[in-house]
């Protein structure tokens, strides 16, 4: 079997969403002496410069980052911390780490810039889920999960608590291929809002991860051929909403709107991210309380190394 092969079948139970990338190549050649429409351009997303101060003018004094390495070990050795170090936040989090605490490679357990580092991994899995923190300055306190052991055997959650407010970093389960895990993943998301919303009431909270949701149209390139896939399904979309509508805000349409082709994965397959047939399903989720502190929310797409790009946040705190 190869090493692609290999792959898929280790990835069954979070199975990626579907690009819709290939209905392209059918649209690129003549047929029966007429021209058939060619495929557009890609619409390629680009960063537009980090806004460094609140609107009010008090300068940005807090930089996370957020990372969906698609497996910490294979993640290390594209670079990963390389650009890590040069993006220098001052909290770094990672989702879908794929290794338990003992198989950590050292070029990130050694890292000194980040004392203060916390792991999560599957209790079941060997090489599935995971998450991670790394801290220059230390939490006031760390917690893992969201108090339910149906989902906490899973490692997919890290709550941090700081003076004036909580991080936490969250891969959120993916509804599977054929939607097989839709219903467990419609529990969680109810779960997880409720667990967010105890938080907010003791202080406001910033959430970032892979949250494995498309919330928008405007969040994938191919909605119409996605509408049963995982990561855009109604239920899951309406999931979203909920967690909006409870008090949080998505801080990057809160700051861009109407910005196209703002994605943070790209399948593999079909040369996808140089097309830029992509997904936006990494955020930035802050308490209502939090967007007066808001500078900026960011997607670095040109970052490599993993099947989704890295996204950072500037805040006032």
């Amino acid at each position: 079997m190869s090493k692609r092969a290999k792959k898929n079948e280790a990835r069954v139970e979070d199975a990626e969403p579907d690009s819709g990338a290939g209905s392209e190549a059918k649209r690129s050649k003549k047929t029966g002496g007429k021209a058939v429409k060619e495929p557009e351009a890609p619409v390629l997303y680009e960063d537009s410069p980090d806004k460094l101060s609140t609107p009010d003018g008090r300068a940005a004094n807090l930089k996370i980052t957020s990372w969906n390495v698609d497996g910490l070990r294979a993640w290390v050795k594209k670079s990963g911390l390389d650009w890590v170090r040069e993006e220098d936040p001052d909290i770094i989090c990672l989702q879908e780490t794929k290794c338990s605490e003992k198989a950590l490679p050292a070029e990130i357990t050694d890292m000194p810039e980040y004392p203060h580092k916390y792991w999560a991994a599957s209790d079941e899995k060997e090489g599935y889920s995971g998450v991670a923190m790394l801290c220059k300055t230390k939490p006031i306190n760390v917690t893992f999960g969201i108090g339910k052991e149906e989902h906490d055997k899973e490692g997919r959650v890290i709550t941090a608590e700081f003076p004036s407010y909580f991080l936490v970093t969250a891969y959120v389960p993916n509804a599977g291929r054929g939607l097989v895990r839709l219903e467990y993943r419609k529990g969680w998301d109810v779960d997880f809002q409720a667990y967010l919303t105890e938080l907010d009431q003791r202080k406001p909270l910033i959430l970032c991860g892979d949250l494995n949701v498309a919330h928008q149209e405007l969040d994938l390139k191919n909605p119409k051929t996605n509408r049963k896939s995982p990561g855009f399904t109604p239920e899951e979309r309406q999931g979203f909403s909920a967690l909006l509508a409870a008090g949080f805000v998505d801080s990057f349409r809160h700051l861009y709107p109407e910005r196209p082709g703002a994605f943070t994965f790209w399948t593999y397959m079909m040369n996808s991210r140089s097309k830029n047939v992509g997904w936006r399903l990494d955020y930035y989720v802050l308490s209502q309380a939090l967007l007066q502190n808001l500078c900026d929310s960011k997607i670095r797409s040109k970052a490599m190394g993993s099947d989704h790009c890295p996204i950072t946040l500037h805040m006032t705190l």
